[in-house]
């Protein structure tokens, strides 16, 4: 049975729940805070789709390593000290989420996520070329230490069937002649891929069109108006929107929406900043990750970005030159034939992902209300696990059995 359905959040994760919900046959309607060509979280990532990443970011190890980095506003993970009781909070959430236990039990879920989205990226890009390079992913390791640690991911990885490779400094050289590197070796994730984010976001919102979606971009929801257990409208400074099904897909700002249902969606925003240089120097072809610097390398076409840290700093979204300079210190180590100057004149980009204290996104229908789903809280890896939110979210809201299990990601699951 067709629905009205009301989408509020225009990023990645609203606009695929907004493309499948369409292929259902639903009229779909997407509100977004911001301009239609705002280049929020889901345009200045590193454009990967990642089957390698079965680890949440609430990782064994995780909690000391945050505490190290604390005090190093450079470091790749920065906890900016305050008194907040949202931090805190989610700080202690976050330690008890940070367990093996935790993270095995994640592991299944995240790789049955990631590779059913790989599928689906396949798919869409039969319809819409957005630059998708089915190549894998590096993880490049400076010390002989990384590596014998990603050794240990490495084998995990193909335990839960997802195929790793671990190569000396020759080997991977090999693998992609085209960049100088200065490694002690990596581990190679076949399976992973990379896009031009930008050109998906076009190509999704080009699919929607012709499905007769409705956009209404510049539109801030600004209050609720609830009947019983259902969501009879949503208001905003214009007016009021109503529909039969909503889905809250507005990324760090889904809490402040959240808390006017009296919903707690324990969620910190996590800045992350990215630069693309137009021209490089030299242009690998195969995506990588400075696995001690926690930075993200994509070539997009001719050009190639670097991204990365996470910056937990509230809903600040100013760019904090320190931070930049991390990112850019750390490529020639890696990349030694870059230098600093490269990226002399570059605008740094930034953006505000959100962060689940336990690292799992909140997908599925709330409990307190009958015609609400939730999906946001996907943190570093929302353009990867984009499709297959969006595909889930359709299945609930035409009533069918998810085509994956996903009772880890209840979105009451810290009510």
């Amino acid at each position: 049975m067709s629905k009205r359905v009301l989408i509020i959040g225009g990023g990645v994760i609203g606009l695929c729940t907004a493309y499948y919900a369409a292929r259902q046959g639903h009229r779909v309607t997407v509100i977004e805070r911001e301009a239609a060509d705002h280049e929020g979280c889901s345009y200045g990532n590193a454009g990967m789709i990642v089957p390698s990443h079965f680890v949440p970011l609430a990782a064994p190890g995780m909690v000391g390593l945050g505490l190290k980095w604390m005090w190093n506003p450079a470091s790749p993970f920065y906890i900016k000290p305050r008194l907040d009781w949202d931090l805190l909070n989610w700080g202690f959430k976050f330690w008890r989420a940070a367990t093996p236990e935790c993270a095995a039990r994640a592991a299944p879920l995240l790789r049955a996520l990631h590779l059913a989205s790989r599928a689906c990226f396949e798919e869409l890009a039969e319809l819409s070329d957005f630059g998708l390079v089915k190549k894998g992913l590096l993880m490049l390791c400076k010390t002989q230490h990384t590596l014998d640690e990603e050794a240990k991911t490495a084998e995990r990885a193909n335990q839960l069937g997802v195929p790793a490779e671990v190569l000396d400094a020759r080997q991977t050289a090999t693998l992609d002649p085209n960049v100088g590197m200065d490694v002690a070796g990596s581990v190679y994730f076949p399976k992973d891929c990379h896009l031009s984010p930008n050109r998906f976001m076009i190509a999704l919102k080009r699919q929607l069109d012709q499905a007769d979606a409705t956009f209404s971009w510049e539109t801030e929801v600004t209050g609720w108006r609830m009947g019983g257990s259902r969501i009879e409208a949503v208001r905003t400074a214009r007016d009021e929107l109503s529909a039969d099904e909503f889905v809250l897909c507005g990324g760090a700002w889904s809490p402040l929406l959240a808390r006017d249902l009296q919903l707690n969606l324990p969620m910190q925003a996590g800045k992350g900043y990215s630069l693309t240089l137009p021209k490089p120097r030299q242009l690998p072809q195969i995506c990588a990750i400075f696995t001690e610097a926690r930075v993200a390398v994509t070539p997009m076409g001719h050009s190639l970005r670097f991204g990365g840290t996470m910056e937990i700093d509230g809903m600040n979204q100013d760019i904090n030159p320190v931070r930049v300079q991390g990112i850019i210190k750390a490529v020639p180590k890696y990349y030694p034939d870059f230098t600093l100057q490269d990226f002399e004149g570059i605008q740094p980009w930034r953006g505000l992902r959100p962060c689940s204290p336990d690292g799992l996104p909140y997908v599925g229908r709330s409990s307190r209300y009958s015609n609400l789903c939730i999906a946001t809280g996907h943190a570093m890896m929302g353009l990867s696990l984009g499709p297959i939110t969006g595909k889930l979210v359709a299945e609930i809201l035409s009533g069918e059995t998810p085509s994956i299990q996903i009772g880890l990601l209840n979105p009451d699951r810290y009510a």
